[in-house]
């Protein structure tokens, strides 16, 4: 949730230009969405359930870094934010990672 709300904090802060609209506008999606992929894969009914949310989650992951470094790129706005979450964004793809292989292990001995 924390990370959503960076980002959201991040996504308020975007100029108003037409590139910055169309940024802010899918970032603002997928990079609220890992959270609410960890969620549902938290009451998952298997674990392919929970390593399928998982991916999902992973999928969102990738799109906000494109995003992110999209930004940092194109110079439509430059802030340190920008990079500590692109850092995050790393971060959590590991955790989200490791965390479906082990669930795909577990069912798949």
């Amino acid at each position: 949730m924390d990370f959503a709300l960076r980002i959201l904090a991040l996504c308020a802060r975007l100029p108003g230009t037409p590139e910055g609209m169309m940024i802010r506008r899918q970032l603002g999606r997928s990079g609220t969405s890992p959270g609410s992929h960890y969620r549902e894969a938290c009451r998952a009914r298997s674990g392919a359930e929970f390593a399928s949310k998982l991916d999902g989650g992973l999928q969102e992951l990738d799109e906000t870094g494109y995003w992110l470094e999209l930004l940092d790129y194109s110079g439509v706005f430059r802030d340190p934010e920008v990079n500590s979450l692109l850092k995050e964004t790393e971060e959590l793809t590991a955790i989200f990672v490791t965390c479906s292989r082990n669930a795909k292990r577990r069912n798949h001995p």
